[in-house]
């Protein structure tokens, strides 16, 4: 049977197949280098950023996943590389001639799997982002105060260095502090009649005031910063809580992350589609060119005329085979069919 996509390939098309592959070779390196360095990056936010993703967010395996695929098509873009410029020479195909069917099997396999898995991560995962950042991040307002609680001693850092760095304030707005207790207990005044009245008043024993922290202060703003009393329009006549204003943050941590962390996972997706795309071509060149010398004997330089081809005719008669085995396997034969019953005799009227 003729072999699966046969494409003749003389001497001449042998030569230009190999310098294309070589050239195509480089620029999965290269894309595979991207992939490591957009995936490390991702990585580095993560390590930072984790702190405000719930511990059941399953983001965090894109960037590991992608460094992997990265790793593989880096490796499968040098070995591509040398086999197509060995292809050209015989005394050093030899060498090659061995390793290559190894190599297309680890770069389907292995290097096509990790790639697919990781474009499919970068575009399922980010999905489940919005809930993982909103349930981290009012988890950490929640423990801003705990600066003495073991395992919370540095949420309060941590935030702070999250709303100056990204320029953001609270979850979704400057508000959402005033829900939660902020202010450490230790500063807190138990024999004074207004910290008592605040604690009673709240049912969960909270101190909650109508204040943000220093760090949801815009240092660009043409005014100082007003962090106490924002809910009372009479408390500062010059800040009006109705209208935008420069003196605070004016969006949520909660947008500012997603828009980022999506961002960096919709780049790492793009270098991971080009990569994945480079990375077919030099795997169907590697084949046809592999296939194309193996009918030569494994003689670079000769002249006869070849054919390359994607997949042998037996295995494409042997699938057929084991198909069609499958599809009567259920069929029982006929010295198993049960015997049909002979219809009974009509009985004859009497007379």
């Amino acid at each position: 049977m003729a072999p699966v996509l046969a494409l003749p390939l003389p001497r001449g098309a042998r030569v230009r197949l190999a310098q294309g592959l070589w050239l195509l070779s480089w620029l999965l390196a290269l894309a595979g280098g991207l992939v490591l360095l957009s995936a490390a990056h991702l990585l580095a936010q993560l390590r930072t950023l984790g702190t405000f993703l719930t511990p059941s967010c399953s983001f965090p395996a894109l960037p590991r996943t992608a460094l992997l695929a990265g790793a593989t098509a880096l490796g499968m873009g040098f070995g591509g590389a040398g086999a197509s410029r060995a292809s050209l020479d015989t005394t050093r195909y030899s060498t090659w001639r061995a390793v290559l069917g190894p190599l297309l099997l680890v770069g389907a396999l292995g290097g096509g799997g990790l790639l697919g898995a990781a474009l499919g991560l970068a575009l399922a995962l980010p999905a489940g982002l919005d809930t993982g950042l909103q349930e981290g991040l009012g988890s950490a307002l929640a423990h801003y105060k705990d600066t003495e609680v073991p395992g919370h001693c540095h949420a309060k850092r941590l935030m702070d260095e999250l709303q100056l760095r990204h320029r953001c304030c609270g979850r979704h707005g400057y508000k959402d502090w005033f829900g939660v207790q902020w202010v450490s207990s230790r500063y807190l005044d138990p024999s004074d009649q207004d910290t008592a009245d605040r604690i009673q008043s709240n049912v969960e024993g909270l101190y909650l005031t109508d204040g943000v922290p220093f760090s949801c202060c815009n240092p660009h703003s043409p005014r100082p910063c007003l962090q106490s009393h924002l809910s009372d329009p009479y408390a500062h006549p010059l800040f009006d809580p109705r209208q935008p204003n420069l003196n605070l943050w004016p969006q949520g941590c909660h947008e500012v992350l997603l828009d980022h962390l999506q961002g960096l996972a919709g780049t790492l997706g793009s270098v991971l589609v080009f990569t994945f795309l480079l990375q077919v071509l030099v795997l169907l060149g590697l084949r046809y060119l592999q296939t194309a010398l193996e009918g030569l004997g494994g003689v670079t330089d000769g002249e006869e005329d070849t054919q390359g081809y994607l997949l042998p005719g037996g295995l494409k008669d042997m699938l057929k085979t084991a198909w069609l085995q499958g599809g009567n396997a259920h069929r029982p034969t006929p010295a198993e069919a049960p015997p049909e019953e002979a219809p009974a005799p009509e009985s004859l009227p009497e007379a």
